[in-house]
């Protein structure tokens, strides 16, 4: 796939809402239509009031005009109502349908950027924007498109009207706008400023929930809950504190803001009495505008209401938008050529973590790395923690892209080949195994979707789970729990070796697969995991040493770089860092 990011010129909010939308935006444009003439509803029996009280103070006293004309005053007011609530419908089912874009299009965005790009995101933080944040526009976008652009239109009409009737009557209700204004400005100051604050304080709290959730087993256990529970209390007190502060700031603003905007007539009754009483005006003239003024403030009123929700709306498009912009990993949508066999090579590979994030000085973690790994081959990565081995399979796996240099399969550049040819070659189980909250049974088949009961416990019985799946309350219907919470850390572990093998991929790369097992139940998994691959390239990054004695060759890897290469006995023969590392490994087990 291709690397199709959303540009990252700045769009308005109606350009947000207009991209997300897709197929439903017509709905959008249509609401704004019904608003429009709902809210022209609303007005209209203004009008017909501003003709009555001119009717009768020309001395018209025809009582059946006035029914029908009050009549159609009530016809307006049912059209309020009728088109409202089209209006509103139509643009409500445009917005769900524009929120599950947004959700959509953001988790397919995240299965393309690298991997270590959304581990550095907090999950709490990511948890926010994707379901509360995004949630929290719903209202907001249901009103903002049809409601605020037909309530500022059409109070802008009005105005114009005014203007149309007699310019200095207009001028005089306006002349109290400035206040108003001006109160708006000390209100508004630093508004984004202040809201991307509270929004970071809010990330925060997010983080230091999921955190304090996720480890409260250790909290528990190492009597640390008072300590644990205060960070979280501070970062809810900052939480809070920040729109305290910010709403106690805009308080007294606010109150001139709403109380001054609204009362045109405060300037308009004395203005137009003086031009009354010197003949500059008729009392109809006069009448009319009061209650036209009067008309005109009532929608602008509405649209001011959906300030705050626009700037929230705005922050967090931004929030989805740096997620949508972030670079993707570079693949074309089309394969350029076919790889002619399941070979590796990897030529002078460098990398280094946190290459995304802005002023961060770059740690380079792999220091050109060149191996070759012939198809049908079994090749085991071994060495100190943090060397650099696990990395190594994740960029075999294209979990990450590489600095520099290049990873082949069968001849061809990895990022010559498309992530759906390549994920199809590459089986990947790590030893932080994730299980869905399904059944044992629906997690195995996610290796391959088409795959039958009988061949799910097929896999199962050739991986070595089948007996204590069947051991479990409901067999292979036993539901595992949210990330398989109701297995054992080697049990996850089994059925995610179960559910790799049933992908049937010609390169399998085990990162530690086994770290969570006993020894009984490994010698087990290896010894079904190795009928399972046969001649298949099989990848098998390993902590115990007696696990991959047997492999075709054994990288020795140390502080990013190969520190020697061969097979058990020639590194053994070498009195190198493996001999240091196998006798190391052979002692703690006599020691057992």
């Amino acid at each position: 796939m291709s690397n199709k990011n959303v540009k990252k010129a700045k769009r308005g909010l109606l350009g947000w809402i207009f991209y997300f939308a897709g197929e439903k935006k017509g709905q959008y444009i249509v609401s704004v239509f019904f608003a429009l003439f709902s809210v022209a509803c609303c007005i209209a029996p203004y009008f017909m009031i501003a003709q009555i009280v001119r009717q009768l103070m020309n001395g018209v006293r025809d009582w059946k005009l006035f029914l029908i004309e009050c009549g159609i005053t009530a016809l307006f007011w049912l059209g309020n109502v009728l088109f409202h609530a089209i209006s509103t419908s139509m643009s409500h089912i445009a917005t769900f349908n524009l929120l599950g874009n947004i959700r959509k299009k953001m988790c397919d965005k995240l299965t393309r950027v690298p991997l270590g790009t959304v581990l550095d995101m907090p999950s709490g933080s990511l948890k926010s924007i994707i379901i509360e944040r995004i949630d929290s526009m719903e209202t907001t976008l249901a009103h903002i498109v049809p409601e605020y652009t037909s309530n500022i239109l059409l109070s802008v009409v009005l105005i114009v009207y005014l203007f149309v009737l007699d310019w200095r009557l207009a001028l005089a209700c306006l002349a109290v706008l400035p206040v108003g204004f001006i109160a708006m400005c000390f209100m508004f100051k630093d508004g984004p400023a202040r809201f991307k604050y509270a929004l970071d304080k809010t990330k925060a709290l997010n983080d230091t929930a999921v955190e304090y959730i996720n480890g409260i087993e250790v909290i528990k256990a190492f009597g640390k809950s008072k300590s644990s529970y205060e960070r979280f209390v501070v970062a809810a007190k900052e939480g809070s504190d920040c729109y305290v502060e910010w709403m106690r700031d805009c308080i007294w603003p606010h109150a001139v803001a709403t109380i001054v905007t609204p009362s045109l007539i405060f300037s308009l009754l004395p203005i137009g009495g003086f031009m009354f009483l010197n003949g500059a005006i008729d009392a109809s003239m006069f009448i009319s505008v009061i209650i036209l003024a009067l008309s005109a403030v009532q929608p602008f009123l509405i649209a001011f209401t959906y300030h705050d929700d626009i700037a929230k709306a705005g922050a967090i498009f931004g929030e989805v938008g740096s997620i949508m912009d972030l670079p993707e990993l570079d693949r074309p949508a089309v394969d350029a050529k076919k790889p002619k066999d399941n070979s590796i090579v990897l030529r002078n590979v460098k990398f280094s973590y946190h290459k995304e994030i802005e002023n961060e000085e770059k740690k380079e973690i792999l220091h050109g790395i060149n191996m070759s790994l012939p198809q049908g081959s079994y090749t085991a990565f071994v060495g100190p923690s943090g060397s650099g081995k696990s990395t190594i399979a994740r960029l075999i796996a294209s979990l990450w892209d590489v600095d520099s240099g290049s990873i082949e399969i069968g001849g061809v550049n990895i990022k010559d080949l498309s992530l759906q040819e390549y994920n199809s070659r590459v089986a990947y189980v790590s030893q932080d195994n994730f299980l869905f909250d399904m059944s044992v049974r629906e997690n195995i088949r996610l290796g391959r979707q088409n795959a039958s009961d009988a061949e799910v416990e097929e896999v199962a019985k050739k991986s070595g789970c089948y007996d204590f799946i069947m051991s479990l309350e409901n067999g292979f219907e036993t539901v595992v729990g949210g990330s398989g919470a109701h297995l054992s850390g080697g049990e996850r572990q089994r059925i995610a070796i179960a559910r790799a093998m049933m992908k049937g991929a010609p390169i399998v790369i085990l990162d530690e697969a086994t770290a969570y097992t006993d020894p009984e139940n490994e010698a087990i998994i290896q010894k079904s995991v190795a009928q399972l691959v046969k001649g298949k390239t099989l990848v098998v990054i390993a902590h115990r040493l007696s696990t991959v004695s047997d492999a075709d060759k054994i990288y020795v890897i140390k502080d990013g770089a190969i520190d020697s290469e061969g097979t058990h006995e020639e590194l053994l023969s070498q009195n190198g860092l493996y001999k240091n590392m196998w006798e190391a490994h052979i002692s703690s087990k006599d020691g057992e």
